[in-house]
């Protein structure tokens, strides 16, 4: 690397420059994130320098300001579960598939949860209808055709349209803490197949993935046999990773797959290292042994499976809830999965 005078001189100007960043943000970006908006400035400057053209200056601009209003558009509503609805905009009203959507949905919204679709008709519009209006959020795409705003949902404050399919995938990702999904099209692969790619590999939380149609149907029974065959008979993915998802044609399992996922376990982040579950109560001791006893070898990169009190760097976050701390080997996503399906099996104490 070049360390003559021109390299000192950029290296003033980028002194300089960061000073500039530093003190605007002190006195207009005041706040917890401060640092971070620092950093984005800084990154913006950099574009600059690097001569970017005027068409990826655009995409990356009108990517910001689309994230930038629906997190706006689903804040006051942190609290609240939500889960995504998937399905084909085509399915007529008259369709089982389409009344199931709606009794899905319903069912979900009376446990006290929000519905988020596509916004457009088919298996879109009966998760409006059953969950309802106030109940709902809608995640539209600007297409050339077929995709229109249903009635349920048009114009309602919660409905965010989106130019780009990839930020419009990362507000359905990140916002839900489930996703169901009914037969569909190639949107409904696409969209089915991301949410396992990044449960899998650990790049979105754990949550359930329930794929449901009319009483009898083929459609994902012939889905998972095409998995089967030749996804993991021939090694590209783990035995483990075919119980990310459930298939069902009850509504009534479908649901009680989703509320039984967050019967103990609660909700899971990262500290440093360390893979920290919240549970909603803290475990006996033989459980705690049994986990081990059967997990730790399958999932653990060193340690074992502890349960302790909020960390300090969790910053107050859910202090009422107890914690399982672990170092998750990333690559047995799939046995973590079963490891919260016996947390969540455990019995309720006694009153």
């Amino acid at each position: 690397m070049p360390n003559g005078p021109a390299s000192r001189l950029d290296a003033e100007n980028r002194t300089e420059r960061d000073k500039d960043i530093h003190d605007f943000a002190s006195r207009h970006l005041q706040g917890e994130n401060q640092d971070l908006y620092e950093e984005m400035m800084l990154t913006v400057c950099r574009l600059a320098r690097d001569g970017c053209s005027r068409g990826d200056v655009k995409l990356l601009h009108k990517a910001l300001a689309e994230l930038r209003y629906g997190f706006r558009v689903f804040a006051p509503y942190r609290e609240t579960r939500k889960i995504s609805i998937f399905g084909s905009s085509r399915t007529p009203e008259h369709h089982p598939d389409y009344k199931a959507a709606v009794e899905f949905a319903r069912r979900m919204g009376d446990a006290g949860w929000m519905v988020i679709t596509g916004a457009g008709d088919g298996i879109m519009k009966a998760g409006h209808g059953g969950a309802g209006r106030e109940a709902s959020f809608g995640v539209a795409i600007r297409l050339p055709f077929e995709q229109k705003t249903n009635e349920i949902i048009a114009a309602d404050q919660k409905l965010v349209n989106f130019r780009y399919f990839f930020t419009r995938k990362l507000m359905f990702l990140k916002e839900a803490s489930a996703i169901a999904l009914f037969p569909g099209g190639f949107g409904t692969q696409d969209e089915g197949f991301e949410a396992l790619t990044l449960v899998q590999t650990g790049k979105a939380p754990l949550i359930p993935i329930v794929m449901i149609e009319q009483t009898g149907g083929t459609y994902w029974p012939q889905w998972r046999a095409y998995v089967a065959a030749e996804l993991l008979r021939c090694g590209m993915i783990g035995e483990p990773d075919m119980g990310l998802f459930k298939l069902t044609d009850s509504v009534d399992a479908a649901v009680q797959h989703v509320l039984q996922f967050y019967r103990v376990f609660h909700s899971s982040r990262y500290v440093n290292d360390d893979l920290v579950l919240r549970i909603r109560r803290p475990l006996p001791d033989a459980t705690l042994t049994r986990l081990n006893d059967q997990f730790a070898r399958l999932i653990l990169a060193a340690g074992r499976i502890e349960q302790t009190d909020p960390l300090p760097e969790e910053q107050g976050e859910l202090p009422a809830l107890k914690r399982i701390r672990l170092r998750l080997d990333k690559k047995n996503i799939g046995h973590l999965r079963r490891m919260i399906d016996v947390i969540n099996l455990e019995p309720a104490p006694a009153v």
